[in-house]
């Protein structure tokens, strides 16, 4: 395929916004991957070249959560390996099982998980935390494989239920949470797309500028995340929650197919 100037023009723009979202609350693979396919780029080429953008623009975020102090080592990184052992197999299952029922349980998890992160515990900056080390790391892990079969299962809005998790379960405050969720995507990015480079399915010269577009997205996001607090993480959060739900309602109806 050889891009035009409007293939640019739909796809840079667009997944600036998805690395904002994305860097803030998780689930910006909804708006970014869509981009590339309405810019005329083939399926699979559009999830490979989504995941070279993503994953460089998730290791950004990471990079800006970790110089501001905002991540829990003892919960990001258990939690990381878990979610690359748990993609694999998610990714396994998910050819045999239909695109409607994964869609039905995406249905139904998506008012769960707001209903969720309306109740958290973490309606706030600070952490209430009060685990013992090694139940920290398990309940990470745990958190890790679940979420990362439900990344290679079905994938949307893995991002967020990652970071209303470690807020529910291990008690983090929602922007510590935030960046925990940013390690353990950016693990299950790498993984994925080192599939998609063996593959042949990155197409560079649309991957490079979307680099640049999702870097700088996620930079600003997860600038906006760590000055604005809980209160605008969440926020965003209900808002892609919103936008997943509305996005699996068309899929379901068949008005879209993406």
């Amino acid at each position: 395929m050889v891009p035009t100037v409007w293939t640019y023009l739909i796809v840079c723009p667009l997944v600036f916004l998805a690395g904002f979202v994305d860097s803030v609350a998780g689930g910006g693979g909804v708006i970014s991957l869509p981009a590339y396919l309405l810019a005329g780029i083939p399926v699979k080429l559009a999830a490979g070249t989504n995941k070279l953008a993503n994953g460089c623009g998730t290791a950004t975020s990471v990079f800006r959560y970790a110089k501001s102090g905002k991540i829990a080592w003892d919960c990001a990184i258990p939690a990381g390996v878990a979610c690359l052992i748990g993609a694999a197999g998610g990714s396994s299952l998910a050819v045999h099982l239909p695109d409607r029922i994964l869609q039905i349980v995406i249905l139904a998890a998506l008012p769960l998980a707001a209903v969720i992160l309306f109740f958290a515990r973490g309606k706030t900056d600070d952490d209430t935390k009060d685990l013992p080390r090694s139940k920290t790391v398990l309940y990470s892990a745990l958190i890790g494989l679940v979420l990362g079969v439900y990344d290679g299962l079905i994938g949307p809005g893995t991002g967020t239920f990652l970071t209303i998790a470690f807020s529910l379960v291990i008690g983090l405050g929602l922007l510590k949470s935030a960046g925990c969720a940013r390690v353990a995507n950016l693990a299950s990015n790498v993984a994925s797309l080192i599939v998609y480079l063996l593959n042949g399915s990155v197409l560079f010269s649309v991957g490079i500028p979307a680099i640049a577009c999702s870097m700088l997205g996620n930079y600003l996001g997860a600038r906006y995340a760590i000055h604005g607090g809980s209160k605008k993480i969440r926020l965003v959060m209900f808002f892609v929650l919103g936008l997943l739900f509305l996005k699996t309602i068309l899929q379901l109806t068949g008005v879209i197919d993406f």
